[in-house]
């Protein structure tokens, strides 16, 4: 049980901007505002957890409003707009 607790503080939230939308439609990427302790393994296995999905990459960003931002491109078999639709940003 903690360790899904864990997850959870791992990913802050999801970002939902005009940019986000595009990129679940053409990239099967998500985008999320992260914990600025978190790295790439972290949000890789929190995301994999969390959604049951299989990710193929994470890059990692620090905002100019001083937020972690993290890409996480799920692997061709998984949708992003489900997970998407799961969180209610589609």
């Amino acid at each position: 049980m903690s360790s899904e607790l864990e997850h959870y503080k791992v990913i802050v939230r999801p970002v939902v901007s005009e940019k986000a939308l595009s990129l679940i439609e053409r990239n099967n990427t998500l985008t999320f505002i992260v914990d600025m302790k978190a790295n790439k393994l972290k949000v890789r296995e929190a995301v994999e957890k969390l959604f049951n999905v299989k990710v193929d990459k994470v890059n990692l960003m620090i905002t100019p409003r001083g937020e972690k931002k993290a890409y996480v491109k799920l692997a061709p078999e998984y949708k992003a707009s489900d997970i998407a639709v799961r969180l209610g940003i589609l």
